[in-house]
């Protein structure tokens, strides 16, 4: 490139993916060999279903197509930036993608413990991310969604009461989305779905759904 590319750049580049900047970090130095700066990628909704589904890897009934896109689309975006790509599904060594994400500025744990996202919320995930040579102009950091939450839904949302702050019941959760019908395993999760800034995201059930099989 002929210089090197700031936010907006990266984000314009992005969202010809249906990706959005998710957040963006200062890197501690050698946390990424070489890099001072790291930016966070996610789905962009609404919209990013539609697109994923018409990819070649969702049509070609391999195992995996989100991880197997992502990584495509996510090096391909490294190569044109001058970035490195680095994904949280490839390991180990895994990458700290909650510790980036919580100093990002952006996401925070919730009171279910789940991460919530200034924009996302709770539907909250990250494809990959990006790093970046050169220092990035950064903006502040974004205020918690969950302390201005009036009634904070999500505490109440789960049918047999999996998730709470200090533990997270697995073998409930999985239970209960062996019912024949199960909502969760139909829509997503219930508890993400309760969340305001959630609900304002736009994701497509059929892509919770998607998510919530591979979990299954």
């Amino acid at each position: 490139m002929t210089r090197a590319p700031d936010l907006a750049m990266i984000d314009a580049a992005a969202r010809e993916h249906h990706l959005a900047v998710f957040g963006a970090l200062a890197l501690h130095p050698d946390e990424v060999a070489g890099m001072q700066s790291l930016v966070l990628l996610g789905p962009q909704e609404p919209g990013f279903w539609a697109h994923f589904t018409a990819t070649p890897e969702y049509r070609d009934g391999a195992r995996d197509p989100m991880n197997r896109w992502s990584a495509r689309v996510i090096s391909a975006l490294a190569e044109t930036l001058d970035a490195c790509a680095l994904f949280p599904f490839t390991g180990p060594p895994w990458q700290p993608f909650t510790d980036w994400a919580r100093r990002s500025g952006r996401a925070w744990p919730s009171p279910v413990g789940l991460f919530v996202h200034d924009v996302a919320g709770l539907m909250v995930s990250y494809r990959g991310a990006l790093a970046f040579a050169h220092a990035l102009d950064l903006p502040p950091a974004m205020p918690a969604p969950c302390e201005t939450c009036a009634g904070q839904p999500c505490r109440s949302a789960c049918p047999v009461g999996a998730l709470d702050p200090g533990a997270y019941d697995v073998t409930a959760c999985k239970a209960d989305l062996d019912r024949p019908g199960n909502d969760c395993r139909a829509r997503g999760c219930a508890v993400r779905r309760a969340c305001p800034v959630s609900r304002d995201y736009g994701r497509q059930e059929a892509q919770s759904a998607f998510h919530m099989g591979y979990f299954q």
